[in-house]
């Protein structure tokens, strides 16, 4: 089982540290390209997570994406059914990465390479650009897992995997924060 790399590990360590000396929730935003698929799903499974630790109000999460043509559409039909059969309801509703996003969240997570590089040539400076992480980087049950993949032109098995991997990212990410607020 792989684990989140250092740089991960204190990006994440560093937000903490700044929500909590602000005395302010912890902002997350989950990007891909269409903010249909991957992305929704993220916010969706933290969403439901923290909710089930009954620490939500301690988070602010969004996502988002960089393809404008399904602005204002709910996610994907298709990643909407998968969801449901394991008890989430995805109704974010699509949006652009905004260059305001670097100052209203303090960690942006990327699903594949094209995201992150995206996120950093928009990123307005180096802090800000500091904040952008991996998503697989978290999914320690998924050593192999460089990305989330894209299952927009998937089958239905795409969309499982995609959910699995963010099932296990967003588990482990809450336990890297739950265990920073214990420091």
């Amino acid at each position: 089982m792989k684990k989140p790399g250092k740089w991960a590990l204190e990006t994440v360590a560093r937000a903490c540290e700044e929500a909590r000396a602000e005395n302010r929730p912890l902002g997350i935003l989950f990007v891909c390209l269409g903010n249909i698929c991957r992305s929704p799903a993220a916010e969706g499974i933290m969403r439901s997570l923290v909710e089930k630790a009954g620490i939500a109000d301690r988070f602010k999460l969004d996502s988002a994406g960089f393809y404008g043509g399904h602005r204002g559409d709910l996610p994907d039909s298709r990643m909407r059914h998968a969801a449901s059969r394991r008890g989430l309801t995805l109704t974010h509703r699509s949006r652009t990465v905004r260059e305001s996003d670097f100052d209203d969240y303090d960690l942006i997570f990327g699903m594949d390479d094209n995201n992150i590089d995206s996120l950093r040539r928009v990123a307005p400076t180096l802090d800000a650009e500091r904040k952008v992480l991996r998503m697989s980087d978290f999914a320690v049950s998924y050593p192999g897992a460089d990305s989330v993949p894209d299952p927009y032109w998937e089958g239905a098995d795409g969309f499982e995997l995609v959910l699995d991997l963010l099932t296990d990212a967003c588990s482990n990410l809450l336990e890297v924060i739950e265990a920073d607020d214990q420091r």
